[in-house]
């Protein structure tokens, strides 16, 4: 895997309804923004937050982060980072883009570094990251969780649902066993391309889960697992979580 030839893009707006000014949250001494793109240039890998906020924009600057502003109206984090590819890197030879949610600053650069290395060395559109997880539990039944339907043998992704999949009829617990998946994707060029230049479709419409519309459209997604805990900021009460866990790390 030639590292000059993966570019990672995060995305990062400041209106949230449950959490507005979110990537500027402190988490412990440094911004979620700026703990979520030093753990990324760790990878060796280029690195630029794609924002539509100058604060953002500004406070990215200082920390000496690369930014790119994309102020359009766009419905995901992955239809901006494809306007950002295709203003300012289309032409810089990149073969992966890898999209990293601004709100994951527990990801870490070694698991990017095994999602692009796996995506490079494969025939998928899209890879990402998914989780073994044992036991029907809360977890399973929440809909802010997204399971998948993942083949371990191929590495491929079938289907994604904030329902509770897969379902056992016999409720037996030898097969007690589901994914989770863990919302960071990596493209080549031209499927994110494909992917913006198509319409909101019909599963991606009722489950609000934007890689159906892949799916939808005959990519294929392949992932990798992951054991590590993540846990995304939706809320105020989720970056306490957060740092709770941290305070663990540094035990």
């Amino acid at each position: 895997m030639n590292k000059e030839k993966v570019l990672i893009l995060i995305p990062a707006r400041f209106a949230s309804t449950r959490f507005p000014g979110k990537p500027l949250a402190k988490v412990k001494d440094r911004s979620m923004i700026q703990t979520v793109y030093e753990n990324c240039i760790k990878t060796g890998f280029t690195t630029c937050v794609v924002t539509d906020d100058e604060s953002i924009e500004k406070h990215v600057q200082g920390f000496g982060g690369q930014v790119e502003r994309v102020d359009d109206d766009v419905s995901s984090g992955s239809e901006r980072i494809l306007l950002a590819y295709q203003r300012f890197f289309k032409n810089e030879g990149f073969e992966l883009l890898i999209n990293v949610q601004g709100d994951e600053p527990l990801l870490k650069a070694d698991e990017l570094n095994r999602l692009a290395n796996f995506h490079t060395h494969s025939d998928f559109d899209i890879a990402t990251l998914v989780r073994p997880m044992t036991g029907f539990d809360e977890d399973f039944r929440d809909p802010n969780k997204v399971k998948v339907i993942f083949s371990e043998v191929k590495g491929i992704c079938h289907y994604f649902s904030r329902a509770s999949i897969p379902f056992v009829r016999d409720g037996d617990p030898e097969y007690e066993q589901w994914y989770q998946h863990i919302g960071v994707y990596s493209y080549r060029p031209d499927a994110l391309v494909k992917f913006g230049a198509s319409p909101c479709s019909y599963y991606e419409s009722l489950e609000k889960l934007e890689q159906l519309r892949a799916l939808e459209l005959g990519m294929t997604i392949g992932a990798v697992t992951s054991n590590r805990t993540l846990i995304g900021v939706d809320t105020p009460e989720d970056l306490i979580k957060l740092e709770g866990v941290l305070d663990g790390q540094d035990e």
